[in-house]
This record gives structure tokens, sequence and C-alpha cells, in this order.
């Protein structure tokens, strides 16, 4: 199995104090087909840590290895280097938070908060302070007398990370607790999270197939696939440096060229299209001969005169111009090749619909892969 690429930010939290450490951990239910295969992980103490990845690729049952709702199969997970194998999730001071929020309907906000408390046998005085806070701290006081069907799905998200929270855990996990919102009140909710995660300074394990998600609240990210992580990385480095193909494709919007390898000269490569276009791209993941699949970010294709000296200036002719508010999507065909460029839907002049065009990119701005490790 290739060990994935791990890569630290600004903060570089996991290497600095672990908190959580996966160690050779294995899921499977048949005992034929791991769910997850071997799993090496460590999670800092305050960081933000999403894992990422396609359904089914085993994200969601690490997070629930580590609430305690699944048992590995083998391998073992250590909380502040104490194994937990043997720890029911309520022993275990992590708070969760579901994507559905699984809220008590039968009872008010406030007695969904004071749950976990009363389950731990704290006083009432005491109880009723940590309700009391934990409304304020997600600013839903006025609604402790209300029933979790008279809240917004907004209020209820909130209620669900303020009775994860209220118990002071160690460490948080939340599973696609977004999903069922809008899109601009996830966006909002986004930032209030990760306004929590900053000013508690919790440790927080989150789940999601959204990419825009993970880079947006992210300290790390963890791209699962097949039961493997394939990159651990910062968000920056992640977008930028994708260590594979599947993760190039996964992380971010990207145009693909297959194609062969014509040629190598130390970190660079020559490939010739299946379009009969011949380009050139930093050599990532491939060797020096055979089937190559080139990976460009779309706000790096430069069409028009911008292409005009770069080194891969293909011919093409412009397919559609899609709108998007702050840029322009535009769609290029070029002999076999479906390409997508952004550029600004302000300064510049859109391109026409059927006008011939040529395309290009710089050299740095395209990674070569093995086109075997590019797919789920």
């Amino acid at each position: 199995m290739n060990k994935p690429l791990v890569a630290g930010g600004a903060r570089d939290i996991a290497r600095a104090s672990t908190l959580v450490a996966f160690r050779g951990v294995s899921k499977t239910y048949d005992g034929k087909t791991h769910v997850v295969k071997d799993l090496d992980l460590a999670i800092g103490k305050g960081e933000f840590l999403t894992l990422l990845g396609p359904s089914g690729s085993g994200k969601t049952t690490c997070l629930m290895m580590l609430a305690g709702f699944e048992v590995p199969t083998s391998g073992e997970i250590y909380l502040a280097d104490r194994p937990l194998s043997k720890k029911p999730p309520h022993e275990r001071g992590i708070g969760m938070v579901f994507q559905n929020y699984a809220l008590f309907p039968h009872m008010t906000v406030a007695q969904n908060i004071a749950f976990p408390l009363e389950v731990r046998r704290m006083g009432r005085a005491e109880v009723k302070d940590k309700v009391a806070r934990a409304l304020d701290m997600v600013r839903l006081p006025h609604v402790a007398d209300r029933k979790p069907s008279q809240l917004s799905g907004g209020q209820q998200q909130r209620i669900a990370l303020a009775r994860a929270l209220v118990f002071e855990p160690e460490i948080v996990l939340m599973d696609e607790p977004l999903g069922a919102l809008d899109k601009q009140l996830r966006e909002h909710m986004q930032y209030e999270i990760r306004s929590l995660h900053m000013s508690l300074g919790l440790t927080m394990v989150y789940v999601t197939h959204d990419q825009s998600e993970a880079l947006t609240m992210s300290d790390r990210i963890a791209v699962f696939a097949g039961g493997h992580i394939r990159q651990v990385a910062d968000p920056r480095s992640l977008y930028q440096e994708p260590a594979d193909g599947l993760v190039a494709t996964f992380v971010g919007e990207s145009n693909r060229f297959d194609g062969t390898i014509l040629g190598r000269s130390g970190d660079t490569v020559t490939v010739g299209t299946v379009g009969g276009a011949r380009i050139e791209a930093q050599a990532v993941d491939v060797g020096a001969a055979g089937p190559c699949a080139v990976i460009v970010r779309p706000e790096h294709i430069r069409i028009g005169p911008a292409a005009d000296g770069l080194p891969d200036s293909i011919p093409g002719r412009v397919v559609d111009v899609v709108y998007h508010g702050d840029h322009l999507q535009v769609h290029i065909s070029a002999g076999g090749l479906d390409v997508v460029a952004k550029q600004p839907a302000h300064g510049l002049p859109a391109p026409d619909v059927g006008v011939e065009t040529r395309f290009g990119f710089a050299r740095d701005h395209a990674r070569a892969y093995d086109p075997a490790r590019t797919d789920h």
C-alpha cells in the first residue's frame, strides 16, 4: 500500500501534540472486504481535522470507531495515549453531532442539552448553569423552552452542537452536520463552527464529502478512498500540491488530459495527449514512460491572447460560456479534449460561443499522474 503524503500547514498541530492516534486500524464486516484497512492517523490537540472522501470511502466508519459506535476489527485507537477499544461511548469524553442532529423530539431544547450532563449524574444547579452557558455560546438562549420541531434547521444544528459541547469534551466529532441546510445557511454555519473551534480551542474531527466545506473549515484534511488515506495536508497544500490523481480530481475542479509519456527530463515530462497535442508537465506520480494523466486547474487555463507565448498553446473552439457571477466558465473543445477555463466576469471580454481560439497553461500549473491512481 502506498503511504499517504503527510504535510502540515502553518500550525502543524498534529506533530506538536497528538491527542488521537489510529494505529494499524482495520474494519471489516464480512472478514473479506475491508471498509478501512491499516489506517495510521494522528490528530493534534486543538486541531480541526476533516475526513473527506466519496461515499463508501471509510471516513464515516473511522468517525464511528473513534466515537465507540463501531469496534475496530484490528488495531487500536488511542485518546491521549489511552486505548479506547474497551471503553463504551459515554466514557470516552467525546461529543458527537450527527447528520440528522438526533435531538429528542419529546424534550425541550434545555432538556436536550441537559441530557449528557444528567447521564453523568451532575447536580441540578450545575446542569442549569451549564445549559444556560451552552445556549449563550450558540446565541439561542431564547429557545430553551421550545421543542426541536419548533426550530429552524439552522437552530436545530446549533442546539445539537451545544449538546455536544455542554459537558466540555476533549474532542467533538461531526458527521456531515450541515447536509440538510440550504447553501446560504450552510456557509453561515461553516463560519459559526469554525469560530467556535477557534475561540474554545476545541479538537474537532469533521466528516464530509463536500470538498469546498473541507477547504473552508479545516486545519488539515485527510482524503479517503477505498478504506485508505491518500493524502493528509493543510488545505492550501492539498489543493496546490495533490499527491496523486485521485486527490487532484476529487479536491477542487480540474481538467484532465489523458495521454502517453513521450519523454522525461528530470522532474518534467512531455506528454502526447489523446487529442494529438504535446504538453509539458511536472512529473508528480509517474515514471519515465507509459500512460499518463495531466491535471490542470481551470483557473490556470489562459484563453486567446493570454495564451500567446505559453509553451503549451493548443487550438480549440469555444462551445459554451457559463456566467457564475464573479467568474465565467468557458468550455472549449480541442480535437477530443474537453477543457474548462475560468476567467473573471469583469475586466476581460467574454469569448463568443463558436469562435476559434487558443488556450494554454504554464508548465508549473500542469501535474502528471499515474492514471491508475486517479480512480476511487
